[in-house]
C-alpha cells in the first residue's frame, strides 16, 4: 500500500505534467496500472484536480527526471523535511527515588494539615504513597512518627506545583458541590405545623374547711 495520501489526484498531476509511464504512477500511487489508465483516458476520476506531489513533499523532481529517463525505475517516496518529534512515554505509575522514598510520609503529613479535602485516593496517585501510609501517619502509630514533619510534597521533589494546584483544585471544588447539595437536602427554620391546643378549664378550687358540711349541732356548740 502507498504512502500517499491522495493517490488518485497524484496520479492525475503526473500524468498531466510528467513522462512517467502507467506502471511507474501506479506503482509510485498504490494504485492499478489499468486504473491509471482509465485516469489517462478520462474514464476513471473524471474531473478530479490533480494534486502537485513536489509542492506535498513527497516527490522530488530530481526523482522524477530519473523515472522519465529509466522506465523499469521506481519511484521512492522523498524523506520528510519536518523534524521527527518525539512521542511522549506513556505515564504509568509514579516512580520515586529511593532517597526520596523515606520523604512520603512528611508530605502525607503536610495534606493531613493543610489540605485535609483532598482524598486518599488523591494524595496516592499524586507522591505514590500507600493507605497504610496515609493511616499511620493520621493516627500518629507510623514507626517514625516523632520525626515526621509536615513538609509539601513539590519542596520534597515528589511532584511538580502544578500537578499538586490540579489536585488541590479538584477537591476544592468536589467539596464545595459536596457542601452545597448538603445544604440543599437540609431543611431550614420554618414554620411549625399547628398543634391543637386543649381548651382552657380553670384548675378546681381546694374545698376550704368552712366550705364542708357544717351541721347544726356544730353552729349552737359555742353557744352552751
Amino acid at each position: 500500500m502507498s504512502d500517499v495520501l491522495m493517490p488518485r489526484a497524484t496520479a492525475v498531476w503526473l500524468l498531466d505534467n510528467t513522462t512517467l509511464t502507467f506502471a511507474q504512477i501506479a506503482k509510485f500511487c498504490g494504485l492499478h496500472h489499468l486504473e491509471v489508465k482509465g485516469i489517462a483516458d478520462g474514464d476513471v476520476a473524471e474531473n478530479m484536480r490533480g494534486v502537485d506531489p513536489i509542492a506535498g513533499g513527497i516527490l522530488s523532481r530530481e526523482e522524477i527526471k530519473k523515472g522519465e529517463e529509466n522506465p523499469d525505475h521506481e519511484l521512492k517516496i522523498a524523506d520528510s523535511r519536518i523534524d521527527h518529534i518525539p512521542q511522549p512515554k506513556r505515564k504509568g505509575s509514579r516512580y520515586t527515588p529511593v532517597i526520596r522514598r523515606a520523604d512520603k510520609p512528611d508530605a502525607v503529613a503536610w495534606f493531613i494539615r493543610n489540605h485535609p479535602e483532598v482524598s486518599d485516593a488523591q494524595v496516592i496517585k499524586l507522591i505514590g504513597t500507600t493507605k497504610a501510609t496515609i493511616n499511620n501517619v493520621r493516627d500518629k502509630s507510623h514507626w517514625n512518627a516523632s520525626n515526621i514533619k509536615p513538609v509539601d510534597p513539590v519542596t520534597l521533589g515528589l511532584c511538580s506545583q502544578i500537578e499538586l494546584d490540579e489536585v488541590i483544585a479538584k477537591a476544592a471544588d468536589k467539596r464545595r458541590k459536596m457542601d452545597a447539595e448538603k445544604a440543599a437536602r437540609s431543611e431550614g427554620p420554618g414554620l411549625a405545623p399547628a398543634q391543637d391546643t386543649p381548651a382552657f378549664e380553670p384548675e378546681a378550687e381546694p374545698e376550704d374547711s368552712y366550705k364542708k358540711s357544717i351541721s347544726a349541732d356544730d353552729v349552737f356548740r359555742d353557744f352552751e
